[in-house]
């Protein structure tokens, strides 16, 4: 129990070291994964954009990534309903290299960060 707060302490005190010395993006590359066909889709956002994937509504709010290393980590803000309905499915920030940390939990589609655009 201890050992897994000191880990939770430590990843919490990393995320927020990386996340002091981010820049923002002008959009992201995300990848869909349709689960019932195992079809993949890759796709390019600008911040604001909404894509639909299947039934699925993606909406990019914010794309950083680090200073130090444009083409590393990337941290995305990301609204996901789906349909047309006005709850959303899942609300917060994907990590490129930790999907599962804060993963869409869905029953058909999966939707992850690989990188952020950057000039």
């Amino acid at each position: 129990m201890i050992r897994a707060a000191v880990t939770l302490s430590a990843a919490l005190f990393a995320a927020s070291t990386a996340w002091a010395e981010t820049a923002k993006a002008s959009g992201a590359f995300l990848r869909g994964l349709d689960k019932v066909s195992g079809t993949p889709v890759d796709f390019k956002m600008n911040v604001g954009d909404t894509v639909e994937l299947g039934r699925l509504r993606v909406t990019l709010g914010e794309c950083r990534y680090p200073t130090d290393n444009p083409s590393g980590d990337a941290f995305a803000w990301l609204v996901v309903r789906d349909g047309n309905a006005e709850e959303t499915t899942f609300e917060g920030w994907m990590i490129a290299s930790s999907p599962a940390l804060n993963a869409l939990d869905h029953p058909r589609y999966d939707v992850w960060v690989l990188r952020c655009v950057t000039e």
